[in-house]
């Protein structure tokens, strides 16, 4: 193997480590905050960059996984206390056979985080090449 072969290959190798590194960047992250917006719960979302992964749990643990290309429709809900604190619930719909309608929980900034959300499901929807036919149910 020549020395420019072997270049080659380390910069493809490289190139595919950094592909994985992308995709275990964590977005967001945040955990449900029922008191005074206040972290005191067991619930943890978190953003990934093609997938939203929910855990839920102390004594017994759940993890939900929803594909962002999945997701159909958001709507960001707060009452009065909710916006004084700076927090709110986000409404999700999605296609998705596990959870396809669920609300993520009293989060910071939820306007932000909508925006967040809905960002990377365009561009997964663009990536996996996914039309809004196939989202009839």
């Amino acid at each position: 193997m020549s020395k420019e072969e072997k270049i080659e290959e380390v910069e493809t190798v490289a190139k595919e480590v950094g592909e994985d590194a992308e995709k275990k960047e964590i977005l967001w992250q945040d955990k449900k905050r029922p008191f005074v917006g206040l972290p005191l719960s067991f619930t943890k979302y978190t953003l990934w960059p093609d997938k939203l992964v929910i855990d839920v749990g102390f004594f017994v643990r759940r993890q939900n996984e929803v594909r962002l290309y999945r997701i159909v429709d958001f709507s960001v809900r707060q009452n009065l206390i909710q916006r004084m604190f700076g927090i709110g619930d986000i409404v999700v719909s999605s296609s998705d056979n596990s959870e396809a309608d669920f609300v993520i929980r009293e989060v910071k900034k939820p306007y932000e985080v909508k925006d967040k959300i809905s960002d990377r499901v365009e561009k997964e929807r663009v990536k996996n090449k996914v039309i809004a036919g196939e989202f009839l149910k």
